[in-house]
């Protein structure tokens, strides 16, 4: 007896995450079964079968996709080896010379570079705006724009956009609204719900949740969209990898548990930080207010606000050099979502391709740091980020403004 949960009524994320990629007849496996195979076996000339080669699609990469579509309630996503990955392709899918683009200057900073410094000499153009701000991205769509693209909550300031209002003025012109639904993902936010046409998310980060594989993704529920989206794909050759997709179903099945203990350490951290003298500002929708935490009420699903917190200390650059440096739990890596905290400095890292100036167009001065909260208990997360903290307060170490970079960043 076969058993698609996907299309009971309002199937809860934890049961779809769960029971994502388990087979649905008479002695299928429980385990989605890793094809690790380039090419499949044909009846006969013409024939038409499901999977031919796997630069076009694989069973095991087809699993991740149906679950990731199931989700958003929608048709199987298209995945990618990479985020990046994913938007290329969506950007290549829906994008000519000649047409404009309004993109949240609070993003991740390859996403700043795609637009910028790959699809600009192509003809392109590219609009950034703070699309937290309620009316910027309105006032800068225009006949030409064909897409639109904000991150809520943004890298790594964590501003939320209202999704609702952003799809409003891109379907004014007849543009599309993408959403980066990296830091929530459909278990903690539902753009499509929102009036979003396209979400992208980088499956690298929370759904693997392990640190182990790398992937994006594209849902619609506009049939004809994805098939586009698939096309680019298979003519540009950036699918994910049959073990990788088999990777990031096992995470998949963790998912809304891990967010749940994640996002609550996290929102708690933050009320801990935003107390601590040494931090200029701290950043997190649990300490937002007026409009701000009207969006995350509306937004966020279950109350939960997300699993990273960013921090700003005041000293800049040699104050965060001391700090990431008397870390001992915490992790310096360039990345988010996994089961240990992991800091990372945006100024060096995951934004060090931006000039100066646009970094402080996005609000990334050099004393930012972004904290992605992992499944340790509070106390000992809290007493290594106090640890440095104190050590920050006492100048230990610091050397003048104008030092080098983080070393390794």
């Amino acid at each position: 007896m076969k058993r698609d949960l996907s299309t009971r009524s309002n199937p809860d994320p934890s049961v779809l995450c769960a029971h994502a990629g388990i087979g649905l007849a008479d002695g299928d496996p429980l385990v989605t079964p890793l094809v690790q195979s380039t090419t499949f076996c044909r009846d006969g000339v013409g024939s038409q079968a499901v999977h031919q080669y796997s630069r076009v699609s694989n069973p095991t990469v087809a699993q991740l996709e149906k679950a990731l579509g199931d989700l958003e309630g929608a048709p199987p996503a298209v995945t990618f080896n990479t985020g990046l990955g994913a938007e290329t392709a969506l950007f290549l899918a829906v994008l000519k010379a000649g047409d404009h683009v309004v993109c949240g200057r609070s993003v991740y900073g390859g996403t700043t570079r795609l637009l910028q410094d790959v699809l600009s000499p192509l003809g392109v153009e590219t609009t950034f705006v703070d699309s937290s701000v309620p009316g910027e991205v309105e006032r800068a769509v225009r006949e030409t724009t064909r897409l639109v693209v904000v991150e809520s909550p943004s890298n790594p300031r964590l501003e939320l956009t209202d999704i609702g209002a952003c799809a409003e003025a891109a379907h004014r012109v007849g543009a599309l609204l993408a959403v980066d639904n990296t830091f929530q993902t459909p278990v903690l936010q539902r753009p499509l719900d929102l009036g979003a046409d396209i979400t992208v998310t980088s499956t690298t980060k929370f759904v693997d949740g392990h640190s182990v594989a790398t992937g994006g993704s594209i849902v619609s529920r506009d049939a004809a969209l994805i098939e586009r989206v698939r096309f680019i794909r298979k003519s540009t050759g950036g699918i994910q990898s049959p073990f990788g997709a088999w990777l990031t179903l096992l995470g998949l099945k963790t998912l809304p548990l891990r967010l749940a203990r994640q996002s609550e350490t996290c929102a708690r951290l933050a009320a801990f930080l935003d107390e601590r003298p040494e931090l200029s500002r701290v950043f997190h929708p649990s300490l937002a207010t007026g409009e701000q935490r009207v969006l995350a009420e509306r937004q966020h699903l279950d109350g939960r606000d997300g699993a990273v917190v960013t921090i700003e200390l005041a000293g800049g650059l040699p104050a965060a050099r001391v700090f990431l440096e008397s870390l001992e739990l915490c992790r310096l890596v360039e990345h988010i979502g996994s089961v240990e905290t992991l800091v990372t400095h945006p100024a060096t890292m995951t934004h060090a391709d931006l000039t100066p100036e646009q970094r402080a167009a996005a609000g990334i001065p050099e004393g930012l740091i972004r904290i992605s909260v992992g499944l340790e208990d509070l106390g000992s997360i809290a007493d290594d980020i106090g640890r440095a903290l104190e050590a920050v307060g006492t100048g230990e170490g610091i050397e003048a403004e104008g030092s080098p970079c983080l070393a390794g960043a």
